[in-house]
């Protein structure tokens, strides 16, 4: 039987270099690319062809969300699996929505993760154990919570940072007024405007603005 080979995504080279040794250490896995960054990730998953990639979230110029909707698009039948430092609710839920079919923390068992691989090569869908209980237990303390008929929250892909962010841009309040309200720097203003023209796809303030308005976020007053 051929190895399941596998494209390493993630900006740390050391992580790199030890997870390529340990996945080609088994004859079942075969680590056929590398790449530091979502740009380079697209490029990589239409030249080596890999049947699973292994994405990190958070990269220097397009995060791990981003990269595989794009992925995704022209290579449907690449199983993506998000692995991350990160166990939030909403880096989860961001990676479904996005078509991943796996989540695994950093610190996942090598046993964990070939199991997971194996499982999303063969076309299923594996969060690791730990994520699975996160899923449940959101699950069912959103239905005891809100009830069927609750309205959803806008823009579930974005933190609750990054919403309070864009409803002040709704508002048209400029990257310095929005550093004073919240009481953060001008730089992660910046960082946190990226990350949400990311999740929303859009190119600019203008789009960002169009999108949140629609929502009625321009209504949203800090408590």
């Amino acid at each position: 039987m051929n190895p399941i080979r596998i494209l390493v995504v993630d900006d740390h080279q050391l992580f790199i270099e030890g997870l390529t040794a340990l996945l080609n250490a088994t004859s079942e896995t075969a680590v056929v690319g590398e790449a530091a960054t979502g740009q380079e990730a697209i490029t990589q998953a239409t030249a080596v062809a890999p049947d699973v990639i292994l994405m990190d979230i958070h990269m220097p110029d397009m995060n791990g969300v981003e990269a595989t909707r794009r992925i995704l698009k022209t290579n449907p039948h690449v199983g993506i699996i998000m692995l991350t430092m990160l166990e939030d609710d909403a880096s989860v839920f961001a990676a479904m929505r996005a078509g991943a079919r796996g989540y695994l923390l950093k610190g996942s068992n090598h046993s964990e993760m070939l199991q997971t691989i194996r499982a999303v090569a063969q076309g299923q869908a594996l969060f690791g154990p730990a994520i699975a209980r996160r899923i449940m237990h959101f699950f069912q303390i959103g239905s005891q919570l809100t009830g069927p008929s609750a309205p959803a929250e806008p823009f579930p892909d974005l933190t609750e940072r990054e919403r309070e962010l864009l409803a002040l841009i709704a508002q048209g309040k400029n990257n310095s007024e929005i550093a004073d309200i919240l009481v953060i720097s001008p730089k992660t203003v910046r960082n946190h405007i990226t990350s949400i023209f990311s999740k929303l796809q859009v190119a600019d303030r203008a789009e960002a603005i169009v999108k949140a308005r629609d929502a009625g976020l321009e209504n949203w007053e800090r408590g």
